[in-house]
């Protein structure tokens, strides 16, 4: 029973995360240095 509860728990939080690629917040228009740190 735990080891189906740890692998649930595991599966639920590996799905978490944002798709795509990153991108600076804000209004594309106001973001003053568009790359993250550090550059990728």
């Amino acid at each position: 029973m735990r080891i189906t509860a740890l692998i649930l728990a595991l599966l639920t939080l590996a799905a978490c995360g944002k798709r795509g690629p990153i991108s600076p917040p804000g209004p594309p228009d106001q973001v003053t240095y568009p790359r993250t740190y550090p550059a990728s």
